[in-house]
């Protein structure tokens, strides 16, 4: 789910708590306690380092392969509805966001990959 309640149009709080609610009516299901809920943040923002739960290195092909991914997706690509103050398309600013968020392990002593997309775990 996303993680950044706060986005500019604000679909993301509304499939949040889709979700949310999803998940209340089916809290007596006993497979819901293998689940977890895993929150991604978009391309305004990064999880901190010190928050992450999981951390997952995207290599050179993976990081076209979510470009395209991105591109298909009709409000993302050309002119956004709500670009906020960065005038890139929104996949430029997601693979600066995870090249980013690589380069900054690098400087832990971490491996180095292209990028990496985090995650905070809900529950």
């Amino acid at each position: 789910m996303a993680g950044d309640l706060a986005d500019p149009h604000g679909t993301h709080r509304v499939c949040t708590e889709a979700v949310m609610e999803a998940l209340r009516q089916l809290s007596d299901e006993p497979w819901l306690n293998e689940c977890h809920a895993w929150l991604y943040r978009g391309a305004w923002m990064e999880w901190e380092l010190g928050r992450v739960d999981m951390a997952v290195p995207l290599s050179p092909d993976e990081v076209i392969m979510k470009r395209h991914a991105i591109y298909r997706h009709l409000s993302q690509k050309d002119i956004v509805p709500f670009p906020g103050e960065d005038p890139r398309e929104f996949w430029q600013r997601a693979e600066e966001r995870t090249e980013n968020t690589a380069r900054l392990y690098d400087e832990l002593g971490m491996a180095e990959y292209q990028a990496i997309e985090v995650f905070v775990k809900l529950f």
